[in-house]
């Protein structure tokens, strides 16, 4: 069954909904390490037929990209999926999500930074509108709670994500979606074992708790987001135009903050709707001008 580039985006927005949500079911069941390891585990056992039929193995492990596959398992999965998680324990699926929307102001910068691209009028404009929704739901934390420092921790995460997407950028056009899916769960992996063992330092120790919970988040995160969310994503960005494909993946907030509110896990409050709104507004002004200079540059 053939699947269209819009088709897979939407399904891919419902599954990201819920990506927050079932981190926070996780907490106190099984430690984040742990269920990055379930996470990326299953897709490479699933993966294993896929890899051996079509031997591309030694396509995982090519000197000419492998550092390229690395950079998007470590900075698009591992480290900022761990971040996440360990922020889940203290603040809520609203906020995380919310929160998402920083990565288009780390985007401006590093392009600044890297490529030397001055942001316009609107782009200042639309990173106004995206502080102002971080101010909003920040200061519905109820001041220095340790909900307020899984906040921060997201803040200071989403950087990462923009890292992965300029490794993922550089990866050859011959490359299939299955393949980059089964690349990012492989070095995913490898780079949890270490991260594990780092984050012992901080009294966050590997645990698992044989519940209900724990097997419908390892199920979710595992199949559902790792094997057919990224599947789906990778056919929607490499088969349409990215700004399109981003501008409507940016809707997820809205979505979460809803289901969070209904599994009771958040309360709809003026703030945070407030943060959405401006988070929300302020992303998709930022983005505007990125579809826009894609088509000048086209011409």
């Amino acid at each position: 069954m053939k699947i269209s580039p819009l088709q897979a985006l939407w399904l891919s927005l419902a599954i990201t909904v819920f990506y927050p949500i079932v981190g926070k079911l996780a907490v106190g069941h099984l430690s984040p390490s742990v269920l990055m390891l379930f996470a990326t585990g299953i897709p490479i056992i699933c993966y294993i037929p896929y890899l051996t039929k079509n031997k591309l193995w030694s396509t995982l492990f090519d000197k000419k990209i492998y550092l390229r596959l690395a950079g998007v398992g470590f900075f698009s999965s591992a480290f900022p999926f761990l971040c996440m998680m360990v922020a889940l324990n203290y603040t809520t699926p609203a906020n995380t999500s919310i929160l998402n929307q920083t990565e288009v102001l780390y985007s401006l910068l590093l392009t600044y930074i890297f490529l030397g691209e001055r942001p316009t009028k609107k782009q200042l404009i639309g990173t106004a509108f995206v502080l102002c929704g971080v101010v909003f739901v920040l200061l519905g934390a109820n001041k220095f709670t340790m909900q307020l420092k899984g906040d921060i921790l997201v803040i200071c995460t989403t950087w990462m994500f923009q890292m992965g997407h300029i490794f993922a950028k550089k990866l050859p056009p011959n490359l299939t979606e299955h393949f980059i899916t089964a690349a990012r769960a492989f070095y995913a992996f490898i780079f949890t074992i270490p991260l594990t063992y780092l984050l012992t330092f901080f009294n966050i120790n590997p645990f698992i708790d044989l519940s209900w919970q724990t097997f419908c988040s390892v199920i979710f995160m595992g199949v559902a987001f790792y094997i057919y969310g990224n599947y789906l994503w990778y056919i929607a960005i490499r088969r349409m135009d990215l700004s399109k494909a981003t501008t409507l993946m940016l809707t997820y907030p809205v979505f979460t903050y809803m289901l969070s509110a209904i599994f009771g896990y958040d309360k709809i409050t003026i703030l945070k709707t407030l943060g959405v709104v401006f988070a929300l507004s302020g992303a998709y002004l930022i983005n505007s001008v990125i579809k826009k200079n894609k088509k000048q540059e086209e011409k």
